[in-house]
């Protein structure tokens, strides 16, 4: 059965999900956190000792682990080319692939490490309250990161170009684990709130939208397709 290591809230394992389920590919879910694998368990597939990890028999037979996120995302179109998530032309894959490492990399330092780990991960590790000058400095990383979002579809109908691609799932990633947490103003960047609608919408998202992280519910809309 094919398996993966992952946290319901960690937006490079939402990620591998929702282009898992785009490509109809059943999946065995491990929950698995880093800073508590005292059996080895990630560390045995993974000797970086992060997740996500996929653990998958591909179409040539065998058994394989995957890692890190954007490894998994080139295995997956590579060996299970039913709905292609990169585009045709090679200069539209170069613009997807950066922009998925753009919200992989970049916005995950940025926003990410600040808020979300801040919110959600300090309180998994029992580390007390959040630090909420890394919250401010991370909301104000988001807003500027969800301006040159709004730019993009300014010039696109997704974030990549015409069709939808890994750049897309790669923001959606992040921005629904910062909407479980309800950090993201929708409503002072309309086009985001238009483009995430419609991801919403799909069938893929439905079981990262039904995520839920024991005493810190979501607000009312975030699993609402029509916000």
């Amino acid at each position: 059965m094919r398996t993966l290591f992952h946290m319901p809230l960690d937006p490079a394992s939402r990620m591998i999900r929702l282009i898992l389920a785009e490509k109809g590919l059943p999946i065995e879910l491990v929950e698995k956190r880093p800073w508590d694998d005292e059996e080895g368990s990630i560390t045995a597939v993974n000797p970086a000792g992060t997740i996500p990890v996929l653990i998958d028999e591909p179409p040539t037979g065998g058994e394989i682990a995957i890692s890190p996120a954007s490894t998994i995302i080139e295995y997956l179109d590579e060996a299970y080319s039913n709905a292609p998530l990169l585009p045709s032309t090679s200069a539209a894959r170069a613009e997807a692939r950066r922009i998925s490492a753009w919200f992989l990399d970049k916005f995950d330092n940025e926003v990410s490490d600040f808020t979300l780990r801040e919110r959600v991960h300090k309180r998994l590790m029992r580390l007390g309250q959040p630090d909420y000058e890394k919250l401010k400095h991370g909301g104000e990383a988001l807003v500027w990161h969800l301006d040159y979002a709004a730019w993009l579809l300014d010039q696109r109908h997704w974030l990549a170009c015409e069709r939808l691609t890994i750049a897309d799932f790669a923001a959606a990633a992040q921005l629904s684990a910062l909407d479980y947490i309800d950090l993201v103003p929708w409503e002072k960047f309309p086009a985001v709130k238009d483009w995430y609608a419609r991801l919403k919408s799909r069938p893929s998202m439905r079981t990262i939208l039904r995520d839920r992280i024991e005493g810190l519910p979501p607000p009312a809309h975030y699993d609402n397709p029509d916000f």
